[in-house]
């Protein structure tokens, strides 16, 4: 019975290791990832360009069923109007007044050259009509590259105070706790080994004596 609980102590013990490191590197990547992107933020702003990678959530139904709401999409930046073709989906910030700043996601439906200028038709798979104003290259931020599911409920519950809190602050109290608990063990660990040390010895000497 007791080699049982032994085991099961150790793989209590295997088992929360491994979570508690997942969970420090996932922490790490974290980390690595938000610096890689704020590097590269600070690079293109000063060279006043789009970063070379964006993520966004979607918000509207406008691109379904290949993007519902609450997915969310990987963009990567274009650098050459040759590089979009008719069919990709493409993320822009929209100019017409009724939605001047926003960004949005839609699929180049044609491409069109007025004034020596190149215009990409855009619309969403979801609406009857197009755009209602076509875009231009320097609108657009980047070409969809990748989509996440769901992912935008993740998103809005870390930004909530009690979801960063369960993300982030939790996860980082466990690892600490753990450490603290196994520095613990260990020093109750060389306590007990050393009072057994003495007790040999005190056994050793007595029979010495005798």
């Amino acid at each position: 019975m007791g080699k049982f609980w032994k085991d099961v102590k150790w793989l209590f013990n295997y088992m929360t290791s491994i979570i508690m490191y997942a969970i420090i590197v996932m922490l790490i990547g974290v980390g690595v990832l938000l610096l890689a992107y704020f590097i590269d933020i600070k690079k293109n702003v000063a060279n006043a360009r789009t970063p070379l990678y964006g993520a966004y959530v979607i918000v509207s139904g406008s691109m379904e069923p290949i993007i519902k709401i609450k997915d969310a999409v990987v963009t990567r930046r274009v650098d050459s109007i040759d590089d979009i073709e008719k069919g990709d989906v493409i993320t822009y910030r929209a100019m017409d007044e009724s939605y001047y700043g926003i960004l949005i996601t839609h699929r180049v439906v044609d491409i069109q050259t007025k004034d020596n200028k190149v215009l990409f038709v855009t619309k969403g798979d979801n609406n009857e009509t197009v755009d209602r104003s076509p875009i231009e290259f320097g609108q657009i931020t980047g070409k969809v590259i990748m989509r996440v599911p769901k992912v935008g409920y993740i998103k809005y519950f870390l930004v909530s105070s009690y979801g960063w809190l369960i993300a982030i602050v939790v996860p980082s109290l466990c690892v600490i706790g753990y450490d603290i608990f196994k520095l613990v063990r260990n020093v109750e660990n060389s306590h007990k080994k050393k009072q057994e040390t003495e007790e040999i010895k005190k056994r050793k000497v007595l029979e010495y004596e005798e």
